[in-house]
């Protein structure tokens, strides 16, 4: 499913978003206030041109760090542009996606893909921070830290 899902939104239209993506990505990276958002419209790009066996993970359930000088401090730069992108392009792109989840689990044979327009509304509302991976690699990092902060608890 996923293989045909990919191909199916590929030829619909995915191409188109994340070759626009490719080309916001392009531009954000030629100002050197915009490179934390380069890194966001890749990641941005990988979705909206195959979603499907994908999924979104914040950056630190990938790394495992625990907080500190440096993790706060990229978190902070991340907090302060994902509030200028979800006031500016953020909303916008948001309810676009939105809309298209909707309109496509009208019908039976569309909600996959509405689905999928889902994980990008929410991923395109907040993106720094973000990246993404395969659906296995998400589930092994979340039961990871899950696991981690049951033997914190138990522990102390």
């Amino acid at each position: 499913m996923r293989f045909a899902g990919n191909v199916i939104w590929f030829v619909l239209g995915g191409w188109y978003t994340g070759l626009a993506w490719l080309i916001g990505a392009g531009i954000f990276a030629l100002t050197i206030v915009g490179l934390p958002l380069t890194r966001a419209a890749l990641e941005m790009a990988k979705m909206s041109a195959a979603p499907f066996g994908k999924s979104v993970v914040h950056v630190r359930e990938l790394d495992g760090k625990s907080v500190n000088a440096a993790t706060a401090t990229t978190g902070t730069i991340g907090l302060v542009f994902n509030i200028i992108w979800a006031c500016t392009f953020g909303i916008v792109l948001f309810l676009m996606y939105l809309l298209a989840g909707v309109l496509c689990c009208l019908t039976i044979i569309g909600i996959p893909f509405g689905i999928a327009s889902f994980k990008l509304a929410g991923i395109s509302f907040w993106p720094v921070g973000r990246r993404v991976v395969s659906k296995e690699l998400a589930n092994h990092a979340r039961k990871q830290n899950a696991e981690k902060k049951f033997d914190q608890m138990q522990g102390g």
